[in-house]
């Protein structure tokens, strides 16, 4: 199996390949280029590097959502054109759960968040809880069983207040850890009003990348969590701000007749 993955939901663009498992290569950065300077020249400088046949793939992971409109649509753009071209299906992966991904295997719980302006964030719960594996059912053998971890959802992806989403974590009362670009932005709050034990991601796990998308692809590939490049669409989770603007524009204005 082998998937491409692709994210361009906030301030990082990224590409990767993973095959059974294997992460073949991955393109990062996040740096002051808009996602339409980088995101195909950095696939294609990727597929030079581990001389990639476009056609071999399986399907293209794609971060559906949320985050930045613009890198949004980006991505789903990329992703859609090379579906269509290529005549392979998506894997729509929601953006909170990639970033959840990067921490896979412990045992705090993990809240990804990203700046959505307003003191709101994008963000969700998750933790990793551990089964066996397929075909090691339980018996009276001493052999060693294997065990796997897979990604729970504590609180599905939504945009709320960063004040509410501590309270929420309060009332969980466990140890988590936070992840995104949020945490810049609200760093002094959590350190400040949470009231659970915590801990920040480090760099390298902190931001979006393309090799969790694709390998969390590659596990949702497998169950069947498909889409055509037709039906695929972002997940916005809520307006953009000129939308909103435009409403209240319209309310003032029928409020004044």
């Amino acid at each position: 199996m082998k998937i491409l993955g692709i994210d361009s939901s906030g301030l990082v663009a990224s590409v990767a390949v993973a095959e059974d498992g294997v992460l073949l290569g991955e393109y990062t950065t996040n740096y002051k280029k808009t996602h339409s300077q980088t995101l195909l020249p950095m696939l294609d400088e990727l597929k030079k590097m581990i001389e990639l046949d476009l056609g071999t793939l399986d399907a293209i992971a794609i971060s559906a959502g949320p985050g930045s409109f613009t890198g949004l649509r980006i991505g789903s753009a990329t992703a859609k054109g090379l579906g269509l071209a290529l005549d392979k299906p998506l894997v729509e992966v929601p953006t909170l759960e990639g970033l959840a991904y990067n921490l896979w295997g412990c045992s705090d719980l993990v809240c990804p968040i990203m700046d959505a302006r307003r003191n709101q964030v994008y963000t969700g719960i998750y933790e990793f809880t551990e089964e066996l594996a397929d075909g090691m059912a339980e018996s009276g053998s001493n052999a060693a069983k294997e065990c796997v971890k897979a990604l729970r959802v504590v609180m599905d992806q939504t945009a709320m207040d960063v004040r509410d989403l501590l309270r929420e974590l309060e009332k969980l009362g466990r140890n988590v850890i936070f992840l995104g670009d949020g945490v810049a932005v609200y760093r002094s709050v959590i350190r400040e009003e949470c009231r659970v034990p915590f801990s920040f991601a480090p760099a390298h796990m902190n931001a979006q990348r393309a090799g969790a998308i694709a390998a969390l692809g590659e596990v949702y590939f497998a169950q069947g969590k498909v889409v055509s490049a037709d039906e695929h669409g972002p997940e916005y989770l809520r307006k953009s701000q000129a939308e909103r603007e435009k409403e209240e524009r319209g309310k003032g204005s029928a409020d004044g007749v």
